[in-house]
């Protein structure tokens, strides 16, 4: 097929179409490495013959259709470099070749374009980059085509000059003829911003800045913004640059020559003016105030900044400071006041007087009608708060704590993200502001979550506040007439919220709130834990709960709970799994950071000795050490089910193990090693869930012998496949761990072949005899005996298990060889990592969908992060419109991503051949990867794709693609 395809294009005239054809060939990963060297060895061939024709004086007129050839040609070999490494070095010498010997600057910037492309995708090909004649480059600087200069003084950096001379080439653009090259020599010379500072030339700089100082009188308004990046980046390397002027003054000088900017006649200039003053390291209080003010401040009336360095005789007057800011809020554009509030939140940090004058502007701009200036004036606020440079009157509170009900989800979460953190100085602030919060909460009961996290914090930070509020609205918390609590009322909620944190700042608080409160809270105490989960587990919630609340008494112990009367507010409270509680709370610390670990201990110990009997009294986890041996438990519990299993208790081995996995779920650590860990260990239980699933079946008279074995087979489909993410998912296995883990594929192929409707099994027959060759090997290298389980299926076939046609010999005892076995403990050793990857199509949904042809390749960009991935690991992007369809797949060449970190992100554009003839369709992409193993076992279904089986890694996305409309 791809033969005739290229036989026909060699026949026929180089044109739009045949280059099509070529470059489908090209990108095909199926096309053969002798097609892909004849269209190599064509497309240089054109390229000569191109350029010879270029050089001839009487075809100057068709130069134009020629550089179009030339570029497509350019491109082809382009994407046999990138699509095909064999080819990439070869590629990339004619190309260069090709670049020193054109006397056509425009083809030489093509050809050193796609260099740098090939460079892009081989590391190797750097240093080649950086190693071309630097003579070369900057004379293509001077080319009289304005594409030619432009193309290189972009570029200029990726070649191998040195900094010094890219100063002085790009200080000689500053004033070219053209201000799109203007623009871009002023944008290299901020991009060499360190690289000068290190050259320690202060004739370079000094040079530099006064020539931007004089384009921010250019006509062109792209031309004057690169001047203000200019002037704020290396105005400020001055002093660092051995030039004497005195440090203060010159950073003033810089500011108030960017002031001289925010009046532009230009947007974007005053936009960049307002982003640059934000970027300045040291500004004087009173030219601070006086951006504050129209009104020149009398202290700077008659003062004056050098407005350059070589001509300290051109004076910049401090007055064109004045009222920068109020301008820059008062803009007509949006994209001007928001710069404006950004700028002013960087410089908060330098006086708290200037800080208190612009709250009341900030105050102001709440009121906004653009939603994206309002959510930066709040995050103004913000750097405020966590600077300390935030205080608040009694006047402002009213129009802050109106964002609480702002329409916008973004502006409510930004007002509590401050309120959150803030120092209320007065009772009546701090009422108004929770009163603002319950107010929010009523109005947009979604935000429930966030409003509770906020009063936990407000009540921290304000304890006796919070006391004080909480006893003027207890009446709202009391139970009913007939004793019970207002569940379903968001606001009792928040106020035990606000209640329950006071305590933490001090406990003293505690003695003010009555104990029924605390007790109120306990059956609020799922809703409440998940509001402040990022800082308090729900078991901690409840431990803190049961302190306060003053319960002694445990449903159990002395009298059952049916004997109370009120077991909510009177004391008594049904406990259930108590152990589980103290084996997984956290210390409360992490709910108060003034306590003490000392003083931790002996609230636990408290706890323990007030309200638990002695027998639940147990040692806390807290570090990952203690998390792995919390992990190495749960997977001890779930190896001692196998006694259950096999007595058909299944019931119970369910619960024990759906116990397990939600155990193991309550496990935090932050290791990339205990990741890993966790992952397989949550894997492992559901390998046991399916043995229990799968052993009833086995089981003598059984209420399930009607169960068709068609249920069965998918039980052993399900099993096999989570063995299989066993080996081939993880990576770090040693050999005890994958001895464990291959007696349990034995097992599972015992499973299978004692089934009579199945006992015929070829390939299960080959995946018990390589299993167990794996087995003795790695029993010989770890010098110990065989189990005897696989040491009689082993001894069974030798003797009388095979036959001529692979089945097994009736005499193989399958009940015995089940008897046999038995699970041991899972114990790990070494790093265990969780190889997997995370598959995304960004902008397309089902109501975004993506146009395409029928029968015609349509392209798909993926964004893919692989997690772990190892240099032995060959993974696939399989593709179909179909579960069952035939499937595209793509080989991942690792090569080719950049390396096996833990975390590697990748940005891959494919294209899906299978278009169907239809409307519309979904298709189907997840990352697989191709299983290793010597196992004989179904195989994969595509033109191209992998020959072993395959494990799923990612999630599945779903493509949605629609026919484009065409035009007759």
């Amino acid at each position: 097929m791809e033969e005739e395809i290229w036989g026909k294009i060699e026949k026929s005239n180089p044109s739009l179409q045949s280059l099509a054809s070529i470059r489908a060939l090209i990108i095909n990963p199926s096309t053969s490495k002798h097609i892909i060297s004849a269209v190599f060895q064509t497309l240089t061939q054109y390229l000569h013959q191109e350029q010879e024709t270029q050089n001839l004086e009487n075809q100057i007129q068709n130069q134009n259709q020629n550089q179009n050839q030339l570029h497509h040609y350019l491109k082809l070999l382009c994407d046999i470099a990138t699509h095909h490494h064999e080819f990439t070095h070869t590629v990339f010498n004619t190309v260069r070749s090709f670049a020193f010997s054109s006397v056509n600057s425009q083809f030489k910037i093509k050809c050193l374009s796609v260099l740098l492309t090939i460079a892009e995708h081989d590391v190797n090909l750097v240093s080649a980059i950086t190693e071309i004649d630097e003579n070369v480059i900057i004379k293509l600087c001077f080319d009289s085509s304005v594409s030619v200069r432009s193309w290189i003084l972009r570029n200029v950096f990726r070649f191998g000059i040195g900094d010094e001379i890219l100063v002085q080439v790009l200080l000689g653009f500053v004033n070219d003829a053209y201000p799109y090259v203007r623009v871009i020599a002023l944008d290299g010379l901020v991009k060499l911003s360190k690289s000068v500072v290190e050259i320690k030339n202060g004739g370079l700089i000094r040079e530099g800045y006064d020539r931007a100082v004089d384009l921010f009188v250019d006509s062109n308004a792209c031309v004057r913004a690169a001047a203000i990046r200019v002037v704020c980046e290396w105005g400020q390397m001055l002093p660092e640059s051995g030039v004497e002027v005195e440090e203060q003054d010159w950073f003033n000088s810089v500011f108030v020559q960017l002031c001289s900017m925010v009046r532009d006649m230009s947007m974007e200039v005053r936009n960049e003016a307002f982003v640059s003053l934000g970027k300045i390291k040291m500004v004087s209080e009173d030219i601070l105030l006086q951006t504050l003010s129209k009104k020149v401040l009398g202290n700077l009336k008659e003062r004056k900044f050098p407005g350059k360095i070589s001509k300290k005789f051109l004076d910049l007057p401090a007055s064109n400071a004045a009222g920068a800011f109020v301008h820059g809020l008062e803009d007509e554009f949006y994209e001007v006041r928001r710069s404006a509030c950004s700028s002013l939140g960087m410089l908060m940090a330098f006086s708290v007087r200037f800080a208190n004058d612009a709250l009341n502007l900030l105050m102001d701009m709440l009121n906004d009608h653009s939603m994206v200036v309002r959510l930066q004036t709040l995050e103004t606020m913000y750097q405020m708060v966590t600077c300390d440079r935030l205080k608040v009157q009694e006047a402002h509170m009213h129009m802050f704590l109106g964002t609480l009900v702002d329409a916008s989800t973004l502006i409510r979460c930004a007002a509590r993200k401050v309120l959150r953190l803030l120092k209320l100085p007065f009772m009546k602030i701090f009422k108004s502001s929770i009163n603002g919060l319950l107010t929010n909460l009523e109005t947009y009961p979604e935000d429930e979550a966030d409003i509770f996290s906020v009063l936990f914090y407000m009540g921290r930070n304000h304890g006796s506040f919070a006391v004080s509020f909480v006893t003027e609205v207890s009446q709202e918390i009391e139970p009913s007439f007939e004793g019970e609590l207002k569940f379903d009322n968001p606001r009792v909620a928040a106020i035990l919220v606000l209640a329950i944190s006071a305590p933490l700042t001090h406990e003293r608080l505690a003695c003010s709130i009555p104990t029924k409160v605390f007790s109120y809270a306990i059956p609020f105490v799922g809703r409440i834990a998940f509001s402040l989960r990022d800082s308090v587990t729900q078991d901690t919630l409840l431990a803190y709960l049961y302190k306060f609340s003053r319960i002694t008494h445990i449903p159990g112990t002395e009298s059952s709970i049916e004997d109370d009367p009120s077991p909510v507010a009177g004391g008594k409270l049904p406990l259930h799994n108590i152990d589980e509680i103290f084996n997984r709370v956290l210390p409360l610390q992490q709910i108060s950071n003034e306590a003490s670990e000392d003083q931790f201990q002996k609230d636990l110990r408290d706890i323990r000795q007030t309200t638990f009997p002695p027998t639940h009294q147990r040692k806390v986890i807290f570090t990952d050490e203690e998390a792995e041996k919390s992990i190495t438990l749960i997977l001890k519990m779930v190896a001692a089910t196998w006694q259950l299993i096999k007595s058909g208790l299944i019931d119970e081995v369910q619960k024990t193990l759906r116990s397990c996995r939600e155990e193991l779920a309550t496990v935090v650590v932050n290791s990339n090693r205990l990741n890993g860990f966790l992952a397989f260990a949550s894997q492992y239980i559901q390998v046991v869930q399916h043995l229990a699933e799968i052993w009833i079946h086995f089981l003598p008279l059984r209420k399930f012998q009607y169960i068709k074995t068609g249920m069965l087979d998918h039980l052993l489909e399900k099993l096999d496949d989570n063995l299989r993410k066993l080996r081939y998912e993880f990576s770090g296995l040693n050999k005890e761990e994958e001895l464990h883990i291959l007696e349990l594929v034995l097992l599972a192929c015992v499973l299978r072949l004692s089934r009579m409707e199945i006992c015929c099994n070829v390939n299960t027959m080959k995946r018990v005899r390589s299993t167990i060759s794996h087995i003795q090997l790695l029993c010989d290298d770890l010098q110990i005996e065989i189990s005897e389980f696989a040491g009689e299926l082993a001894k069974s076939l030798n003797e009388s298990g095979y036959r001529d046609d692979d089945a097994l010999s009736p005499q193989l005892s399958f009940k015995r060889l089940l008897d046999l076995f038995s699970l041991k403990d899972m114990v790990f050793n070494g790093i265990l990592k969780h190889i997997h990857a995370e598959l995304d199509v960004p902008g397309n949904d089902s109501e975004n969908p993506f146009p395409f042809v029928s029968g015609l390749p349509a392209g798909v960009t993926f964004q893919l992060t692989l997690f772990n991935i190892t240099e032995n690991d060959r993974l696939w992007l399989k593709m179909s419109v179909q579960e069952g369809d035939l499937c595209q797949y793509l080989f991942l060449d690792l090569n080719h991503i950049k390396g096996y970190d833990e975390i590697n992100k990748v940005t891959l554009s494919v294209p899906f051949y299978n278009t169907p003839k239809a409307a519309s369709f979904v298709l189907r992409a997840l990352v697989v990867k191709e299983c290793s193993s010597e196992d004989v076992g179904q195989m994969a279904r595509g033109f191209g794709g992998p020959k072993g089986e395959l494990i799923v890694i990612s999630n599945i996305t779903k493509i949605y693609m629609v026919a484009a409309k065409t035009t007759t």
